[in-house]
């Protein structure tokens, strides 16, 4: 993305305020920093710079802002295959009561990815990961079906993963 792009991206330009929602308001510039690393999470802060039209050291002091606000995070992302997670799914739970409860002891469990809460045929999804069958059949049974609220599962087991991205951008 050149300078000229991100100038154009938006006419008035925002700083860092926080929005009506309480989520950071972000410029243009953070916008575009933000897609740079989406495309290249080791990418040079001076290469940003250049395709920004800031110095590095603004880069710098940006992304920093950027992580301490919890906008982002820089993550290595692997494929669970290759590093000995050959089961992967998607689990919807029924919930009787609160689902604040049993949402925070899911975010407690490391197999458990994804924890969210829905309005439809689930009350929670929750994406787990585990090394075999024999440790996710554990994960659901033993662990989460024991949740006090717990009223059911439902497994959605992913037989192949054809696409995972995180590049979904800043719209």
């Amino acid at each position: 993305m050149h300078s000229e792009a991100v100038a154009s991206r938006s006419a008035e330009p925002r700083d860092s305020r926080e929005s009506r929602n309480g989520s950071p308001q972000l410029d243009a510039v953070s916008l575009a920093i933000i897609e740079q690393l989406q495309q290249d999470g080791r990418r040079p802060y001076a290469a940003i710079g250049k395709a920004v039209g800031l110095s590095e050291a603004a880069v710098r002091q940006r992304v920093q802002k950027l992580l301490d606000q919890g906008v982002m995070q820089i993550v290595a992302v692997t494929d669970p295959l290759t590093v000995g997670f050959r089961r992967q799914a998607m689990v919807g739970i029924n919930v009787e009561g609160d689902l604040d409860p049993v949402a925070e002891a899911l975010t407690a469990m490391s197999e458990v990815e994804y924890v969210v809460m829905t309005a439809g045929s689930f009350d929670i999804l929750a994406e787990i990961v585990c090394e075999d069958d024999d440790h996710l059949l554990d994960v659901i049974n033993k662990r989460i079906r024991a949740l006090p609220a717990v009223r059911s599962t439902e497994s959605f087991v992913y037989l192949k993963l054809k696409k995972q991205t995180y590049m979904w951008g800043t719209r």
